[in-house]
């Protein structure tokens, strides 16, 4: 009797252990999948970045090529080139799983689907969010943005980029199965990324006035962190409502 408890506990114990490497190996082919994907498809990887530069770019020759106007404007040109590139991308989010059925497996998959869909706003903000964040010390030098608030800037699109590819992926979610989703992607993800964009903005502002910026990103945490707690939820339920119809 003892000798079958044991062995029952032993399983019980060793259960967990063997969901939790499930898991961990689902999650692993997912990203390689999804990175694999995305090296087949670099001009949709490269239409963003194109897009990013060309608006920093054009807006001193369409504007007004004053060093003070520019450094003024910086922020807010910077934070939205990087809004706009970021939701330049969401409507291919979901849809290419779509048209192959494979977002109908993931959605049947025994595996949490808040976990997959996390995995695969990772997998977006890798390769949209951070190349932005990488290429705008470049041209915020180039907006006559001083060096010494070009971390700030950085810090907040790091912690910004993030949110706009978890609320866009809502958007996505709940398009995916109509035929031309870009535009009420627009409509459905810009609402929800405007706080974003204020907190982001106004974190440099602050800094080039030489205010503290500890509140502002204070908020933008919050902001990150209820992205990530409750987007993948409804990210899911929106998929299944997608899927299903």
């Amino acid at each position: 009797m003892s000798d079958s408890l044991i062995s029952t506990l032993d399983e019980g114990r060793s259960e967990p252990d063997h969901l939790r490497q499930d898991l961990w190996s689902v999650l692993k082919g997912m990203l390689a999948r999804e990175f694999l994907i995305a090296l087949r498809r670099r001009q949709e990887l490269v239409n963003p970045l194109v897009f990013f530069v060309i608006v920093i770019v054009l807006f001193p020759l369409g504007v007004s090529p004053d060093p003070g106007f520019l450094k003024a404007a910086s922020a807010g040109v910077v934070w939205v080139a990087a809004l706009l590139a970021t939701m330049l991308s969401l409507d291919r989010l979901f849809q290419g799983d779509y048209e192959d059925g494979a977002l109908e497996q993931t959605v049947l998959c025994a595996q949490p689907l808040y976990l997959l869909v996390l995995t695969k706003n990772l997998v977006h903000w890798s390769l949209t969010g951070l190349p932005l964040i990488v290429l705008s010390p470049f041209l915020a030098v180039m907006m006559n943005l001083e060096s010494e608030h070009i971390p700030v800037m950085i810090l907040t699109l790091v912690i910004g980029t993030p949110v706009i590819s978890l609320m866009g992926g809502i958007g996505a979610a709940l398009t995916v199965s109509l035929r031309s989703g870009g535009v009420l992607i627009s409509l459905l993800v810009l609402p929800l990324t405007i706080p974003v964009l204020i907190f982001g903005t106004g974190t440099i502002q602050a800094s080039i006035d030489g205010l503290p910026i500890g509140g502002h990103l204070a908020i933008m945490g919050a902001m990150l962190a209820l992205a990530l707690t409750l987007s993948p939820f409804a990210t899911s339920a929106a998929l299944k409502m997608s899927v299903s119809n």
